[in-house]
Parts: C-alpha cells; sequence; structure tokens
C-alpha cells in the first residue's frame, strides 16, 4: 500500500480523481447531516427558484426543482444511489463473472463451451436496451436495477478472467503444483487468483463507471429508481421540461454526474497503467 501511494503521488491527475471521488464519497455518507433540507419536502412557494449564487433566496443555494424541492439536497443524496449501485452491481456482476471465467479458463472443455456461448449470447445484446427490457417488465426498484446492471455486468468480467486464466495455467508453476499432488481448488486459490485479479480490477473500475452512467439513464428514463427517490438520473429527467427557463434543475445534477464518472475513469486509467508497467511511457 506504500508503495501504491508513492507511485499515485506521482500522478496528479489520479490524485485529483482520488481527491474528487474522495470527497463526493464523504459527501454520500454524511447526507443527512449537510443537506440543509428534506430532499422531498415540497415548497410550491419557492418552484423553480434560482440559486442563491444566481439570484435567488438565500436558503437554497443551487436553487430548486418544479416542485419546490432543494437541488443540494437532492443531489446531496443522489450521490448515494449513484454510488451504492456502482459499486453493488460491480461486486455482484463482478465476482459472478470472475468466478465463472475461472472455471472455464481452468477446465476448459465442455464447461468451457457452456460458459462462453452463454458470454455470447448475454455480449449479443446491447446493454442497455436489455436492461430498459427487463426493467419494464420487473417495475422501478433499487434492487430490480442493482440486479439488472448486475445481469449486464457479468460477461465482460468472465471473458477477461478467462483469458488470463487460460495465459496463468501454461506456466510451469502450475505444472510443478499439480506434479506434487495440488488439488484445483487449491490452484485456483493460490496460484491464479493472484494472478488474474490484477486485470479484473482495472475492469472494475471502468464498469464502475458505466454502472453510475445506466443508473442514471434507466432513472432518466422513468424504468430504474422509483420517482420518490432522489436519483441524479431521475434530476436530470426532470429538469429537461424546464431546460430553458431553469437551466439549473438539470445542469447541477448532471456536473455532480459528470465528476463522479470522470474521476472513476482517470483512477481506472492509472490503475491500467499501474498494474501493467509496459503501459507506463
Amino acid at each position: 500500500m506504500r508503495d501504491l501511494w508513492r507511485v499515485l503521488k506521482r500522478s496528479r491527475l489520479a490524485m485529483a480523481g482520488v481527491l474528487v471521488l474522495g470527497v463526493i464519497v464523504l459527501v454520500a455518507l454524511a447526507a443527512p447531516l449537510l443537506a440543509p433540507f428534506d430532499p422531498e419536502a415540497i415548497d410550491i412557494r419557492n418552484r423553480l427558484a434560482r440559486p442563491a449564487w444566481f439570484g435567488g433566496p438565500e436558503g437554497h443555494p443551487l436553487g430548486t426543482d418544479s416542485v419546490g424541492r432543494d437541488l443540494l439536497s437532492r443531489i446531496v443524496y443522489g450521490a448515494r444511489v449513484s454510488l451504492f449501485v456502482g459499486v453493488a452491481t460491480v461486486l455482484v456482476g463482478g465476482l459472478f463473472g470472475s468466478f465463472l471465467g475461472i472455471l472455464a479458463g481452468f477446465w476448459r472443455g465442455r464447461v468451457e463451451t457452456i460458459i462462453m456461448r452463454l458470454v455470447d449470447i448475454q455480449l449479443a445484446f446491447p446493454s442497455i436496451l436489455l436492461a430498459v427490457a427487463i426493467m419494464a417488465i420487473l417495475g422501478p426498484s433499487l434492487w430490480n436495477v442493482i440486479f439488472v446492471l448486475s445481469l449486464a455486468t457479468w460477461a465482460p468480467f468472465c471473458r477477461v478472467a478467462r483469458g488470463q486464466t487460460l495465459s496463468v495455467c501454461q506456466e510451469d508453476y502450475i505444472t510443478a503444483a499439480r506434479a506434487i499432488g495440488a488439488g484445483p481448488w487449491s490452484i485456483i486459490r493460490r496460484h491464479v487468483v493472484p494472478n488474474v485479479i490484477g486485470p479484473l480490477i482495472v475492469i472494475a473500475s471502468f464498469a464502475l463507471a458505466t454502472n453510475i452512467i445506466n443508473e442514471a439513464s434507466l432513472s432518466f428514463l422513468g424504468v430504474g429508481v422509483p420517482p420518490t427517490t432522489p436519483t441524479w438520473g431521475g434530476m436530470l429527467g426532470e429538469g429537461r421540461n424546464y431546460i430553458r427557463m431553469a437551466w439549473w434543475v438539470s445542469t447541477l445534477p448532471g456536473v455532480a454526474l459528470m465528476l463522479v464518472v470522470y474521476s472513476v475513469n482517470v483512477l481506472g486509467d492509472w490503475l491500467r497503467d499501474y498494474l501493467d508497467p509496459t503501459l507506463i511511457d
């Protein structure tokens, strides 16, 4: 970890991404303390109020939406949903896909054929269209969103894990482990997993950013998290009808979404370079 931190400090862009992402995570965790209002409190008298720094009322620093709800409070609480969905889907889909990929690469034969045909079927469908179709059937729900996005996430992890496992299994130390009587699960745990986890971490970082955007897209289309839950995508969807008269309703949540996704992508790009020295200039 000390070596990781030392190398990280050399990249200003990666450090900026870590700082921005860290601040947003802290804001999401401390949402009840930082939000000045209840994110669902309606105040029709202050409907579409301008941000305080743009000539609006002082009580609403970022203005209000179409029914007078405080935008700052909703953005702060929306960070919780976006980060939770992103992390949960990467953990569920990533672990499931990595497990199947390692099995396919280690045992080969019929097991590999079945798993990889399932991957091909999964990748034949555009992920966002598949997510919209399933959500239209299941209905809006936070857990349904996590399930659907996890279903759309596992296939890339499976492919990468299989390819890395095939490469590792050609090494001499795997042959030596088999020769001394090591069991398959012992080989996988002690030799395969430590050598394939690096690329999977990089895939996970980019999948995190992708799933945050996908969750916002589903909420924007009205088939994601229920409308009563503040989400950045839902706020973008609500504000599109008022973009000319109240640009802040959709612009500010969009800026928050952009910062999170950009920070995660920057960190993922740095991780790719760190874990694969051949890519470093």
